[in-house]
């Protein structure tokens, strides 16, 4: 059982790592998205959640300081799932399935994360 919990934490935190690594990397990209997206200091946003996600991804990594990856994982992904995945505001029907699969995706994290906290209690 142990080799099965490694390898998922070996998917879940490269992935958070994977999507860090995006918002620097391609940092003025993201940013033009974010400001279409009304995200207010969009720069600076992308940077902060950039920030989050290497945190996240690093404590499911590595199985640490899992209080604090899990508080910036919640942090990141409540946010960017209403603000950027608000699919309920999107007319084109192919643009709102798209956004409700980001959606979903970031609940499913987010609820992950909250199940870690809640057995770190």
């Amino acid at each position: 059982m142990n080799i099965v919990f490694w390898i998922g934490r070996i998917i879940v935190g490269v992935y958070f790592l994977f999507n860090a690594f995006s918002h620097f990397s391609q940092l003025n990209m993201m940013s033009g998205y974010a400001q279409s997206k009304g995200v207010p200091a969009p720069k600076l946003a992308v940077l902060g959640s950039g920030v989050l996600l290497l945190i996240g991804g690093l404590s499911v990594l590595f199985w640490q300081y899992l209080s604090w990856g899990m508080a910036a994982l919640v942090l990141f992904l409540v946010p960017v799932t209403v603000m950027m995945h608000n699919f309920w505001a999107v007319e084109d029907q192919q643009a709102k399935m798209n956004e409700m699969v980001g959606f979903m995706k970031n609940m499913a994290l987010l609820g992950f994360a909250l199940i870690v906290l809640a057995q770190l209690a």
